[in-house]
């Protein structure tokens, strides 16, 4: 027998009342609750273990089609919503699971790179395929910001070289620096999940643990590794980029590159100044208001 269907509704609010509407909808019997942009507002991409938010949000919430929903409609706190009386909407069953992974597919990163879902078959089974499935999770290959990093890597990477992926999230930049030939690779992220997530992923993609060392950065030997790597990576935010500019320096090798990624185009001059003389740094890629900045140590 199918479902017959679900019942939603949509009201706005803003980032600080987010978490009490949605307790308070999920008390009323929502079955789910889901968050969408309100202001066409540009979005980070999360860091590790972050729930992404904007500042004008847009509150979805579904309920079996069984329920009453006029007293959860009278009896919603105002101070909790910008907008009047929602109208309930009809939404019809279907397979969602299904429907979600519809919506993802192999994804090619430059001339030999592919990311690929793990239900699919890989497009060119003779590329450098990655296995690793999209969702909320922290670089997947589905944001400008990761796309670009996996373009620049396709482009540089040669046998042999030593690549460091600073904030690795899932593991990706790492993981696609070894298969693309890299010999060696560190992924260093201040989040227990993301060594997890990157753990999990290097296994899934047969990546051999010694070639990839993956650590919390307290746990790195640092000393020994200064003007080591070939590529150091690093697709964070612009604030840690900044912050992180004399650490991250000091790890790239005379004539090695650096990239970077996870900020906005109006946000990259000061990311320049702050990583000059040693590197001159510029904007490389550039995806929907997203920019990748590279560059060579002297």
């Amino acid at each position: 027998m199918s479902h017959p269907g679900w019942q939603e509704l949509t009201f706005e609010t803003t980032q600080p009342r987010v978490e009490a509407l949605e307790d308070w909808l999920f008390a009323q019997g929502a079955v789910a609750v889901t968050l969408e942009d309100n202001a066409d507002e540009p979005l980070l991409e999360p860091g590790p273990g972050e729930t992404p938010l904007w500042q004008q949000v847009k509150v979805v919430a579904l309920f079996n089609e069984g329920i009453d929903l006029d007293p959860v409609i009278e009896a919603v706190p105002a101070e909790l919503i910008d907008t009047g009386t929602p109208a309930p909407a009809h939404i019809p069953d279907q397979d969602w699971e299904r429907a979600w992974m519809d919506n993802f597919h192999p994804m090619q990163m430059g001339e030999r790179l592919w990311i690929c879902p793990s239900w699919t078959t890989p497009p060119q089974p003779e590329a450098v395929n990655i296995i690793l499935d999209p969702g909320l999770a922290f670089g997947t290959g589905t944001h400008p910001t990761t796309a670009m990093c996996l373009r620049s890597l396709d482009r540089y990477i040669t046998t042999g070289m030593q690549v460091i992926d600073f904030g690795c999230g899932t593991g990706i930049l790492a993981i696609a620096a070894l298969k693309l030939g890299a010999q060696q690779a560190l992924a260093v992220d201040n989040d227990p999940q993301a060594i997890t997530a990157t753990k999990q992923n290097a296994e899934r993609n047969q990546v051999a643990s010694a070639q990839l060392e993956i650590a919390l950065p307290e746990d790195v030997a640092w000393a020994p590794i200064q003007e080591s790597a070939d590529i150091v990576v690093a697709n964070i935010l612009a604030g840690p980029l900044e912050a992180l500019a004399p650490q991250l320096k000091s790890l790239v090798k005379s004539g090695g590159r650096l990239i970077l990624a996870g900020l906005l185009t109006n946000q990259a001059e000061s990311l320049i100044d702050a990583y000059a003389p040693e590197i001159e740094l510029t904007i490389e890629q550039e995806i929907e208001g997203w920019v990748l900045l590279g560059g060579k140590r002297c």
